[in-house]
């Protein structure tokens, strides 16, 4: 039976826009995004499947596009929505903290950096530059690691830093194994970027190590 012979008040997109989304599963949320299945496989059961598959939302939501597109009843096009539907949450977060003050302790800066790397397979380092007031001026990707590190060149960041004219700096780096606890090398690096960045007159706030589930400050845990 397709979706739309379903009761009216049975449908996901229905419900959604009576009720909100509190009260639909994450399948019957994925099938309004997906909108049609394939064959006799409507989309709730096409995205029951989905999450069955990858074991759960996230897991299906950070796959390569290429991945999904060659799923069937997926395709090139519904691959393009589920990575746009990415893109716009991560975008929606970011609102909440451009031109605005930023504290890296605030749950929206946090909230944003994990869904912005919390997922990400390889390590990521990157840095938020803010103006003299703590307004973020930019988020920058600025180096790609393996699984488990990242090698980081103070010099490539000192220009990153110059290029936008910050007045101060919030390292931010991915542990893709899921425990975001600062390395030893993740505190000896963080020094090395302060000293390079003190001579010229650039503040470190902090250095934030995220994983999908957590974000940990080194400032608050008194290693800067």
């Amino acid at each position: 039976m397709k979706i739309s012979d379903w009761p009216s008040q049975e449908r996901p997109r229905e419900r959604l826009l009576a009720h909100g989304a509190v009260g639909l599963s994450d399948a019957e949320l994925l099938a309004v995004v997906l909108r049609t299945g394939y064959g006799a496989c409507d989309a709730v059961e096409l995205s029951r499947s989905l999450l069955r598959d990858y074991g759960s939302l996230r897991a299906l939501l950070d796959a390569p596009a290429a991945e999904i597109a060659a799923i069937r009843g997926l395709g090139p096009a519904k691959a393009a929505v589920l990575a746009a539907v990415v893109a716009l949450a991560e975008r929606y977060l970011a609102c909440g903290i451009v031109r605005e003050e930023v504290f890296s302790a605030s749950a929206d800066v946090r909230r944003y950096l994990r869904v912005r790397l919390g997922g990400r397979p390889r390590e990521v380092f990157c840095a938020m530059f803010l103006d003299s007031q703590h307004r973020l001026i930019a988020f920058r990707e600025l180096f790609l690691g393996t699984i488990d590190s990242a090698s980081v060149h103070p010099r490539e960041v000192l220009r990153e830093t110059l290029s936008v004219n910050a007045a101060a700096v919030i390292f931010v780096h991915n542990h893709p194994s899921g425990v975001a606890e600062p390395s030893s090398s993740d505190v000896r690096i963080t020094e090395r970027l302060r000293n390079a960045l003190q001579l010229i007159d650039v503040r470190v706030l902090d250095h934030i190590v995220v994983s999908a589930d957590t974000a940990v400050s080194m400032a608050e845990r008194g290693l800067l």
